[in-house]
């Protein structure tokens, strides 16, 4: 009976709810493709500034005609899916068009686009040695307003607080980010990534690193991105910059919302649970980077001073999701990629830029597992309740983390198998797969032009279902979401 009361309440999206709020979205996705264009001015690229200037000009348009659809103030949860999702794609699709440049061909473009805007820092181009300032800076900017988000941007600065705030706030990260979904905190949040940024840039340059290195890989770095304008990412920097650049990467994989409740000590329940994140990362890394040492000595007979070096910058890469290398992984050892695997598929915080099906859901699974346990060993009626960081878990909690976690699994395999059937390297190919899922950006070599198109496409949505945690696009792809009855007049 209640099901059935639960289908008769089922409403699909309205077209122009989502036309209107995709229209504003556009906006600002226009007014962030200004950036490239004024690089690209700047550095007399002309050619590159026309594409930019037509993608903005064409954005402006279909932003301005949609923006001006009529439409009710109140957001559904599958409208506020839907937008979220189809933004993170089109803005992939726009960008691929100016990014290609030295012959790349469109899909070559496309994943470079999807890579970015999802934060993940797979390339298929064979080297950066040709690429030209406006390119690297566009990676690293697509990258930066993808980590936050581009809903946080709209949400911060266009869209007004309220119903539509809050049925935006629909992923995983903007959600817990948002606290309730208003205006007010989505300008926090960016308030707080704008200090992580300037921080960033400023202690970089400072620690040896040029301006335009110092932008480029601070922009990659709070994004939990990865792309840096070097084929042999931090290999070139000094040991004081990949300190600097990797520390960076650790703050960033914890809540952003976390730097802001330290100052003002609210809600305090908040805070034990960052706490525990925050525990939780360190010690992840930890382990990560002590199972890298040994693996590293027995597999690869690395000398110690060279583990010392390139273990912790490894561990730290893998476990925020920053996709950072300090050195080519593809002559390591399998216990050394299986170790990354790991990392990279747990990755970081909840509310963070990081990638991964997230630290705490590991955390929650492991409480339940505990409860489990202990339970067997209690009377048959004595009641126990799942808790951690001191708060009670409630069932929806648990039933969501052990689901994503479970679905992740699921694209994984999926994922994998073409790979493997297609004759490349098992290990290889789970690498290569749960770091775009994992939206990391570590690379064993198999991500390149000479990938079959497929297997780039397969790379592609995990890449987009890692980023906003698969969720957005079931509810994209679900009939229901389009067909059926629809609310009016709210």
């Amino acid at each position: 009976m209640a099901a059935k009361e639960a289908t008769a309440l089922k409403y699909a999206v309205r077209y122009r709810v989502v036309g209107k709020y995709f229209g504003q979205l556009c906006l600002v996705l226009a007014a962030l493709t200004l950036a490239p264009l004024t690089i690209a001015l700047i550095s007399g690229e002309i050619a590159q500034a026309w594409r930019y200037g037509l993608v903005v000009g064409s954005l402006l348009v279909i932003g301005g005609t949609l923006a001006r659809l009529p439409a009710p103030a109140r957001l559904q949860s599958n409208e506020g899916l839907v937008l979220v999702a189809l933004i993170f794609f089109c803005s992939s699709l726009a960008m691929a068009y100016p990014l290609r440049e030295g012959g790349m061909s469109f899909i070559d473009a496309l994943f470079e686009a999807i890579s970015g805007v999802t934060t993940t820092g797979l390339s298929t181009r064979a080297t950066l040695t040709d690429a030209s300032t406006t390119f690297l800076f566009t990676r690293a900017w697509m990258q930066w307003y993808g980590g936050l988000g581009i809903v946080i941007f709209s949400l911060a600065l266009v869209i007004q607080q309220g119903q539509v705030a809050k049925g935006l706030a629909v992923s995983e990260a903007e959600d817990d980010d948002l606290v309730g979904g208003t205006r007010a905190h989505a300008r926090q949040v960016l308030k707080v990534y704008g200090w992580l940024t300037a921080a960033g840039i400023m202690v970089a340059w400072l620690a040896g690193a040029g301006w335009r290195d110092a932008v480029l890989y601070t922009l990659a770095s709070v994004s939990t991105g990865g792309f840096a304008p070097s084929d042999s990412s931090l290999a070139p920097l000094s040991l004081s910059v990949q300190l600097w650049i990797s520390l960076l990467c650790l703050a960033s994989a914890l809540p952003l919302t976390f730097y802001h409740r330290l100052v003002t000590e609210r809600p305090r329940s908040r805070l034990a649970l960052d706490y525990r994140q925050l525990l939780a990362l360190v010690v992840a890394s930890l382990a990560v980077t002590l199972g890298l040492g040994l693996t590293m000595r027995l597999g690869n007979d690395l000398s110690w001073s060279e583990i010392c070096r390139h273990a912790p910058l490894l561990a730290v890469s893998a476990q925020s999701t920053t996709g950072f290398s300090s050195l080519p992984l593809a002559p390591l050892a399998a216990g050394s990629k299986l170790i990354l695997i790991g990392a990279m598929l747990v990755g970081g915080g909840v509310g963070s830029t990081a990638g991964g099906f997230k630290l705490l859901r590991l955390l929650i699974a492991a409480s339940v597992l505990r409860l489990i346990i202990v339970r067997t060993c209690l009377p048959k009626h004595a009641v126990l309740e799942p808790r951690l960081a001191g708060r009670r878990l409630e069932n929806e909690e648990i039933h969501g983390a052990l689901l994503l976690i479970i679905l992740y699994f699921v694209v994984v395999a999926l994922s994998w198998l073409p790979f493997v059937i297609m004759g490349n390297s098992p290990l290889d190919s789970l690498f290569e797969v749960v770091s775009a899922l994992g939206t990391v950006g570590l690379s064993v070599g198999l991500s390149s032009p000479a990938l079959p198109g497929p297997l780039k496409a397969i790379l592609c949505f995990d890449m987009l279902l890692g980023r906003l945690e698969i969720i957005a696009w079931l509810v994209l792809l679900y009939p229901g979401t389009w067909f059926g009855r629809r609310m009016e007049g709210r």
